[in-house]
């Protein structure tokens, strides 16, 4: 593995850090709490996207016609790592731009392209993904809104969950049931729809850390132009999984309290007279946290290589989801544990913040962009080619596959 830029790399990495120097500032020791439900939030999330849009830095690695500049998968790697090392909005355009454009760049009509890429990588436009179910659980396949064709169009009834930012988004990709009658697999197609259609109703979801990101989306005779299908009639599980391919790049890391901040805390902390940090177990614990947070880094370093070479990296972003979620919910219950009683209570204080963000957010990050049960899974199947697992429904038309209701 070779983790040096290359010639040509260093200068592009140089022609970054001085644009980002010259338009953003760098990171506080603690930047400030994203908010997507704060109107003031999102207005400076767009202005950001606009101003890396007028200067070329938006979509890097997308063709110059859709608003990129054709730029080279390593470069798009660079310009993340030295954007990450500034204060500026994150998570509005994760879903929009790592997802849904993908797919619209894979699957619609060049019409539809020319329409729709350039505003959602200028910002203009924000997408959600409509996929989770309250019956499907982490089965996508097992999906239930329906689709009935009528003519040119489609009526769409149903309930989707989870949804990341439909409150704010302006349109969503959304994969249906059109035919029960067919293996659940097999019976589904796949849309793109205005979020602002009739009968669409959405109802934000209070989570338990506070924030309201997620909501319910109902689909109450909903219609959708056919042209607006992404992919053959019954070809929805095939641009799902493109999608979902897309989302494991896209999640990523789980952010927060790292070991860094266990560490300081740690040092800090009294433990019956002494110092937390004397604690052996606390020691190992927080060896355990370096090692995989230094894993996790060679990880990132060894998709940076294979992308340098013009190799295709292979189940890093399944094995970094998998570890950071992890990592991110044990060091927010050692903080928590720590402060016993006291980490119930509401501070000023950022470090007591992150530990509790970590304790009550990172559960969610385990199951959102696939659980830690699906990606290894995935892992096991399609990279080590262990058995699959035995399924009792392969092959059943959906309406017989038992259900609770």
């Amino acid at each position: 593995m070779d983790f040096n830029d290359t010639k040509e790399q260093a200068q592009f990495r140089k022609k970054c850090r001085d644009w980002l120097e010259a338009n953003a500032s760098l990171k506080a020791e603690k930047s400030s709490k994203s908010d997507f439900n704060n109107n003031d939030y999102l207005q400076t999330a767009k202005d950001w996207q606009k101003k890396k849009f007028d200067a070329g830095w938006a979509m890097l690695h997308w063709p110059k016609e859709y608003g990129g500049i054709a730029a080279s998968p390593i470069e798009r790697i660079i310009w993340n790592s030295e954007e990450a090392k500034f204060d500026v909005p994150r998570g509005i355009y994760d879903i929009g731009l790592g997802m849904c454009g993908p797919v619209m760049m894979q699957y619609a009509t060049e019409a539809q392209k020319e329409r729709y890429l350039p505003v959602m990588a200028e910002g203009k436009e924000i997408w959600c993904q409509l996929f989770s179910e309250p019956s499907a659980g982490s089965d996508v396949a097992g999906l239930r809104t329906k689709a009935e064709q009528q003519g040119d169009k489609w009526i769409i009834n149903g309930q989707k969950v989870w949804t990341s930012g439909a409150h704010y988004s302006d349109y969503g990709i959304l994969v249906v049931r059109h035919d029960p009658n067919l293996p659940k697999h097999k019976g589904m197609t796949f849309f793109f729809v205005d979020m602002k259609s009739p009968g669409i109703d959405i109802k934000p979801i209070k989570q338990i850390t506070g924030g309201s990101s997620f909501n319910e989306v109902y689909f109450n005779d909903v219609e959708i132009p056919d042209s607006q299908r992404l992919g053959a009639i019954g070809d929805g599980w095939k641009v799902a999984i493109t999608t979902l391919m897309n989302e494991r790049l896209a999640v990523g890391d789980a952010n927060g309290a790292d070991v860094n901040e266990a560490f300081k805390w740690a040092k800090g902390q009294d433990d019956m007279g002494d110092k937390l940090i004397e604690n052996m177990a606390v020691r190992e614990s927080i060896a355990d946290w370096y090692c995989e947070a230094n894993g996790l880094k060679n990880t990132k370093l060894r998709t940076m290589s294979a992308l340098s070479k013009g190799d295709t990296p292979g189940p890093e972003a399944s094995i970094t989801k998998i570890v950071s979620a992890n990592k991110l919910q044990a060091i927010g219950n050692f903080g928590m544990d720590s402060m016993d009683m006291a980490g119930m209570l509401q501070t000023e204080d950022s470090n007591v913040h992150d530990f509790q963000s970590a304790w009550l957010g990172a559960p969610g990050l385990r199951i959102a962009g696939g659980t830690d049960e699906i990606l290894r899974n995935i892992i096991a199947e399609r990279v080590l080619g262990l058995p699959e697992d035995q399924r009792v429904d392969k092959g059943v038309p959906y309406k017989d596959i038992p259900s609770g209701k």
